[in-house]
C-alpha cells in the first residue's frame, strides 16, 4: 500500500502536479463558495472561454502566457459589468455576448498559426503534469494575491453574497465589490487553466463548493469543506491518472463531480431515514 501511493512521487513532473494540482483546487474552492452561493457559474465559464485570446496572443508574440490570460480575463470582467450597466442589455446577455466574441477570437487567431498547436490545446484541456517549478512560482504569487483580497474584504464579500440590497443600504460599494469578485474569479481562472485547461475550470470553480454547500450552511465551514474536498479531488485524480494513465484534468474534474453525486445520494438517504424515523 505504501509502495502504491509513494510510487508517483518519484517523479519530479508528479511531485509538482501534487503541489500544483491541490494549490489549484484550494483556491478555486475559496472563489467557488461565492460563485456559487451568488450563482455566477455562467461568469466563470466565460471568464475562461475569455481568457482563451489571451493565451493564444501571448504564444504568438512569445510572451508570458498567465499574463495575456490575465488581461484578457480582467478585461472581459470588467466590460461586462460595463455593458450590463451602459449598454441596456441584461447581465447574462453581455455575458453571453463577450463570451462568445472572445472565445471566437482566440480561435481565430489560432487559426493563422501553422502547423504545431499543440502547447495552445493543451490549455484548453490542461496539462497539470507539465507545470513546471516555474508556473508553479506564479500559481503561487497569483493564488496569494486572491487569498489577500478574501482576507481583506472577507466581511463585504459575504455580506453582498447573502443580500446585496442589505449591503448597498449599509453604504458598501456594491459595484465596486462586484469587480472585486469578477476580478477574483478572473484570477482564479488563470491560476488554474494549466491544471484543468479552459474547458473544465468551470467545474473545479463550482462542483466542491456546491458538494460543502450539501454539508453545511455556514459560510466559513462551507468554504473550508470546499478547499478540503477540491484538494480531495486532485489528489486522487492525479493517481488515476497516473496509474491508468488517463488526462489529468479530466480524472480531477471528474473525480471532484462524483463526489458531489456521492454526497448528493448520501443526503437524500439520510433524510428519507430521517423522515421515516
Amino acid at each position: 500500500m505504501i509502495e502504491f501511493l509513494a510510487a508517483p512521487f518519484e517523479f519530479g513532473f508528479m511531485q509538482r502536479a501534487f503541489v500544483g494540482g491541490v494549490l489549484v483546487g484550494a483556491i478555486c474552492a475559496l472563489v467557488g463558495t461565492y460563485v456559487v452561493l451568488r450563482g455566477l457559474a455562467f461568469v466563470g465559464d466565460a471568464l475562461a472561454h475569455a481568457a482563451f485570446p489571451g493565451v493564444v496572443i501571448a504564444y504568438l508574440l512569445k510572451g508570458n502566457i498567465y499574463l495575456g490570460a490575465t488581461i484578457f480575463a480582467l478585461a472581459t470582467a470588467l466590460a461586462i459589468g460595463l455593458v450590463s450597466r451602459r449598454g441596456r442589455v441584461s447581465y447574462d446577455t453581455a455575458i453571453g455576448i463577450l463570451f462568445a466574441g472572445a472565445f471566437a477570437l482566440g480561435v481565430l487567431l489560432m487559426s493563422t498559426i501553422h502547423g504545431y498547436t499543440v502547447d495552445l490545446f493543451s490549455f484548453l484541456f490542461g496539462n497539470v503534469l507539465g507545470i513546471s517549478q516555474r508556473d508553479l512560482l506564479l500559481v503561487g504569487i497569483l493564488g496569494a494575491i486572491v487569498v489577500l483580497m478574501i482576507i481583506l474584504f472577507y466581511k463585504e464579500l459575504l455580506l453582498l453574497s447573502f443580500d446585496p440590497t442589505v449591503a448597498e443600504a449599509m453604504g458598501y460599494p456594491v459595484q465596486a465589490l462586484n469587480y472585486l469578485l469578477l476580478g477574483l474569479i478572473a484570477l482564479t481562472i488563470v491560476i488554474s487553466i494549466q491544471a484543468v485547461g479552459i474547458i473544465l475550470v468551470v467545474a473545479l470553480l463550482v462542483t466542491p463548493s456546491a458538494t460543502a454547500y450539501l454539508l453545511t450552511e455556514r459560510f466559513l465551514r462551507m468554504m473550508i469543506l470546499g478547499v478540503v474536498l477540491a484538494a480531495l479531488a486532485a489528489v486522487i485524480g492525479l493517481y488515476l491518472s497516473y496509474y491508468f494513465n488517463v488526462a489529468s484534468g479530466a480524472a480531477i474534474v471528474l473525480v471532484s463531480t462524483c463526489l458531489f453525486f456521492l454526497v448528493l445520494a448520501s443526503r437524500r438517504l439520510w433524510t428519507a431515514k430521517t423522515r421515516r424515523a
